[in-house]
Order: C-alpha cells, then structure tokens, then sequence
C-alpha cells in the first residue's frame, strides 16, 4: 500500500488527540505527520510536510481552517471538522468536500474514511465555492454564542465572562458556575445553557454537568461502567454519564 500522510489542525490538543486516536483505529495505515494548533501553522506544516489529507478544524484563533483552506487545498485534500448543526451542514452536502462533526462519531469517521480512500488519488476538489456557502452559513463566533453571564456572588450581581467558567452543575433550583476564582449561582437551566454555549467548548458530560474543554486533563474509568473528568489546577472529579461516554473514546 502507498503511504498515506495527514495533517491535523485544531486549537485545542484534547480534540487533536481524540481525531488521532479515532483515525488509528479507522485508519491504521494513515500516518499523522503533522499538528498544528491555528491557521496559520497549520499552512506552513502542509508547505514543509506536503500530506495527501488536512483535517482542519474550521474555527481556530488567528486564521481560521476556512481562511487556511484555499492554500491547503491546493495541495491536500481538505476534511473540515465542525461543531455546528443542519444550517452549515448543508453547504457540505451540496458539494464534494469531507467533514466530520464534534465529538467525533465513530462509525461517520469510518464512512469519511472510506470515501476519503477511495477518491484520494483524484485531484483535491474545487473549494471556493463551498467556502463561499460556509461563510454565508456561519456567523461569527460572537454573534452565535454566549459570551458573558449575570451572575449572583453573595448578595452581589456580577457580569462573568464564559472563557473564565469551568464547569455548570445543576443545583437544586440553581445552576453553579465554577470558575477558577469561586462559585456563584444563575437560574438558567443547563437545557438553556446548551442552546446558547459554543459546543465545541463546552460539552455535556452528565445530565447536570458541562464542562468546559479547554479545563479537562483526563478522564479514567472504572471498569465498563463508570468514567470520571479530572479537571486541570482542581481536585474534584466530574462523573461522565454512559450516555456521553462516547465523547471519550480511545482518549
């Protein structure tokens, strides 16, 4: 079999690594020789690395994988990766180019894999027509997700921003917001926290928690039945639901 290389773009190196370890299974052949954390480097590790594949995340800080996509798919064939639902997915049907969704599904992995595999030797697809119906289909980031919550500290109502939240928990009549600095406490229930959080930031991994990505250092297990979140800097351990377990597969 010919080699195969990939490049994987993504800012945040828990998602990197969750792609890794899927696409080992899905794709054992395929060599990883490259990561690269925004747009940015990831162009400049396809220029040096030259892979047939670039899974690009397609919001990272910097230049983005839209931006990057155009010079990348010179060379390379491009696999967007994407948290976002039916109103961007549409522009993906409507052409030829690969996408994976976050969290990554195991068996929609296997099935991108195996067109990947059977189209890789024809000419990387035409992107600027797609990129123009993504960028018509997504909203920036600021306009689409929560950025800041009121919140009650004590007897005071502060303004607290997202990035600083650690995790929610239900509570009772309340939801906690932990942060790295203290608690507090908003009415908003978690089902209202969900449509409105980024989803590539904040997952559920409990019928009473989410949790933000970026502050997650690893997850064990007990046995087929039980997993945990442990949190970067914190002591605490986060329960993972089976029904979410998913989310860490192979990690």
């Amino acid at each position: 079999m010919p080699r195969v290389t990939a490049l994987i773009a993504d800012d945040e190196a828990l998602m990197r690594a969750n792609l890794r370890e899927h696409l080992a299974l899905a794709w054992p052949e395929l060599e990883i020789v490259a990561e690269a954390a925004d747009g940015d480097e990831a162009i400049a590790l396809c220029a040096e690395h030259r892979p047939d594949i670039a899974f690009l995340d397609i919001r990272m800080p910097g230049r983005t994988g839209l931006d990057a996509a155009p010079e990348i798919g010179e060379q390379a064939r491009v696999v967007f990766v994407t948290a976002y639902e039916q109103h961007a997915l549409a522009a993906f049907e409507a052409g030829a180019v690969d996408y994976l969704l976050k969290p990554i599904d195991h068996e929609r992995l296997l099935q991108t894999v195996d067109r990947i595999r059977r189209n890789l030797r024809q000419p990387p697809e035409e992107l600027e027509g797609l990129l123009a119906d993504l960028r018509r289909s997504i909203k920036p980031a600021d306009a689409r997700y929560m950025r800041w919550i009121k919140a009650s500290v004590g007897r005071e109502l502060r303004l607290l921003s997202i990035d600083d939240v650690i995790y929610f928990q239900s509570d009772t009549k309340y939801t906690r917001v932990v942060m790295e600095q203290g608690e507090a406490l908003i009415r908003t229930p978690l089902k209202e926290l969900l449509a409105e959080l980024d989803p590539e930031k904040f997952w559920q991994i409990h019928r009473g928690t989410l949790v933000n990505v970026g502050a997650i250092a690893s997850v064990s297990r007990d046995g087929l039945e039980k997993q945990s979140v442990h949190l970067r800097g914190r002591p605490e351990k986060l329960a993972v639901s089976r029904q979410f377990f998913h989310l860490f597969r192979q990690m």
